[in-house]
């Protein structure tokens, strides 16, 4: 069976790990009483993964249209094949949505984003704070979706990994030969 190239398996489990851990990092640092020093250092951590993830997913989009994926499995009923062909693409939204709205709600708001100050990177949009709210409320919306979204596709794979079809093989192992 055709199995992902390397290269996008290593994005889809490193995206895959950081969007995962940017969950609890986000909820944590909105914890009322949390010290400062530690609040303040998973601010950091949350915008700055949110960066990386950002220039991930963008890689990822720009390595599909280099290395599309292979051919569902014939043995994958139909439906599912459309069910999984939209989640994908839902969740590769959703990504986008998650990171832009949370680097609008940042910068409108004001505020640093460690990374790309260093970078130099100056700010694309105005600071507003009615900007800021609405891409907050958009960004702590999006997330249900978004975690939807994953429970689901990790649903589908735990699914595919028991039934030992081969659609799980497909992107596991992150590393090794591209076919089988």
């Amino acid at each position: 069976m055709p199995r992902y190239a390397p290269v996008t398996r290593l994005l889809h489990w490193i995206v895959a790990v950081m969007v995962i851990a940017t969950f609890p990092i986000g909820v944590i640092m909105l914890t009322e009483g949390l010290a400062r020093p530690t609040q303040d250092f998973l601010f950091i951590l949350h915008k700055n993964g949110g960066v990386i993830i950002l220039f991930l997913v963008l890689v990822r989009l720009v390595w599909r249209v280099i290395s599309p994926a292979p051919p569902m499995p014939a043995t994958l009923p139909p439906l599912q094949a459309k069910l999984a062909r939209a989640a994908h693409w839902a969740l590769y939204a959703l990504l986008l949505v998650m990171t832009f709205s949370g680097y609008i709600r940042v910068r409108a708001g004001g505020f640093p984003i460690e990374m790309l100050d260093a970078m130099g990177v100056p700010s694309l949009v105005p600071r507003s704070d009615s900007l800021a709210e609405t891409a907050q409320f958009i960004h702590a919306n999006a997330r249900f979706a978004l975690a939807l979204l994953i429970v689901g596709h990790i649903g589908a794979g735990v699914y595919h990994l028991l039934r030992k079809d081969g659609v799980f093989a497909r992107i596991w192992p992150p590393l090794g030969k591209g076919s089988q």
